[in-house]
């Protein structure tokens, strides 16, 4: 069923020109009320979007040779424990590929060496490795970590959530939007009256408001 909401998204998306690459859609949310140098005011969180994210990202794993064969065909990257010493002598190089994978996955048992040799990479860019239990099939969490976005405040009243791409149908795009916004006021101490106002937007183009109204 399209509803207001759904109206505004393709609004969103004719507000900019088709580009050579596929645009994001994204909501930017101005929060009121709050304090945010306080970090117990924060929102650190992570939501699986109902509908995808429109778009393929990568998921690397650590881990030994009977787990990676488990995943073989799922996971997108693959590094068994031999690489973690590698990576430790050359972070100029695992920087580069850090950058390429959203998110990171290792066995339980290699999770205090990636720490102690990769934790400075991984850290301050919110990528330390979910860990597995040893001989556990990660399949599922693989697919979860594919459709979850991070939502994140850090000391700014005005920040960005991914919620789709111009691709995708705007029935989708509002699903997700819907279960953003459902998280995000959870999270919030008033609730939506922490919410000063939310927009939708391409990569590229030109926002519009939404009302609060609408998202529930």
């Amino acid at each position: 069923m399209t509803g207001k909401l759904e109206e505004k998204i393709k609004e969103a998306k004719a507000n900019g020109k088709e580009r050579k690459f596929l645009e994001s859609l994204e909501l930017a949310i101005n929060l009121k009320d709050l304090d945010l140098s306080n970090p117990k005011n924060r929102i650190n969180d992570e939501v699986v979007l109902p509908k995808g994210r429109g778009r393929e990202y990568k998921v690397a794993i650590f881990a030994s040779e009977e787990m990676r064969q488990k995943v073989k065909g799922t996971i997108d990257i693959s590094y068994g424990p031999e690489d973690l010493s590698k990576f430790a002598d050359n972070k100029k190089d695992f920087k580069k590929i850090v950058n390429q994978v959203e998110y990171f996955i290792a066995e339980s048992n290699l999770m205090a060496t990636i720490g102690k040799s990769l934790g400075q990479v991984l850290g301050p860019r919110g990528k330390i490795p979910r860990p597995v239990p040893p001989g556990q099939d990660p399949s599922s969490m693989i697919g979860v970590l594919k459709r979850t976005v991070r939502v994140r405040t850090r000391d700014k009243k005005t920040f960005h959530v991914p919620v789709g791409t111009r691709a995708m149908p705007e029935e989708d795009v509002g699903a997700n939007i819907r279960e953003v916004f459902k998280r995000i006021i959870g999270k919030l101490e008033k609730g939506s009256s922490n919410i000063d106002s939310i927009y939708i937007k391409t990569t590229m183009g030109k926002a519009v408001k939404l009302d609060l109204g609408d998202l529930n």
